[in-house]
């Protein structure tokens, strides 16, 4: 794969996306896991927003869900000191770590995790996120949450938007602070049966939560 300056980095939140674009992604996604890439566009823009507020240098993360680690490999590009990437799926963590060596990253600053959320026990400076909506098994959204309360004091999370009020109200009950909310059109391929059309768009958000 033609991998743009390897593990040099990106220049600009251009390149990044050009850079995550080119990683290998779900073969044969899994309704029930809900395995949908998270947009390199969008996963670029988080990021890189991230770098401009020096929230990525030298710190360590957990990528929950990480499916094929769009995100821990973006921090990584980015500086970030070591990545944990957890996912209870164990062919697409492969994929994970597949993405890792093509990039030629430092195998010491990537750690593979292949279990359920729930038996996490991982401790690092931010949590990031796209779990599954919970649209095929109920409150997994609500999991992924309460564990990443008990791992690091700063999440970004990405769920519906139509569950706000519950982000809202679990983060309260945890004692984070909602100290950022961004709004995506999150585009969805046409990658299973059920699927009608070629993409459709949900309403998604991304919050930051702080303790």
């Amino acid at each position: 794969m033609p991998f743009l300056n390897k593990m040099q980095g990106a220049n600009s939140k251009k390149q990044l996306t050009i850079i995550l674009q080119q990683l290998k992604s779900f073969e044969n996604p899994n309704i029930k896991l809900e395995q949908y890439e998270t947009p390199a566009d969008i996963a670029a823009e988080w990021i890189w927003e991230m770098h401009i507020n020096n929230e990525i240098e030298e710190k360590v993360f957990a990528d929950f869900a990480c499916g094929p680690g769009i995100l821990g490999i973006g921090l990584l590009l980015m500086g970030a000191k070591q990545v944990h990437f957890l996912d209870i799926d164990k062919k697409i963590l492969e994929t994970c770590k597949e993405n890792c060596n093509n990039l030629e990253i430092d195998q010491n600053r990537t750690i593979y995790h292949n279990m359920n959320v729930q038996e996490s026990n991982i401790k690092t400076d931010c949590v990031v996120q796209n779990p599954p909506f919970g649209t095929k098994i109920k409150h997994v959204d609500k999991l992924f949450l309460e564990t990443a309360f008990k791992t690091a004091n700063k999440i970004y999370s990405m769920h519906k938007w139509s569950t706000k009020k519950f982000i809202e109200a679990i983060s309260k009950d945890h004692n984070f602070t909602i100290s950022r909310t961004y709004r995506y059109k999150f585009p969805l391929k046409k990658t299973m049966k059920h699927h009608k059309k070629k993409k459709e768009f949900i309403d998604v958000g991304l919050w930051k939560l702080e303790k």
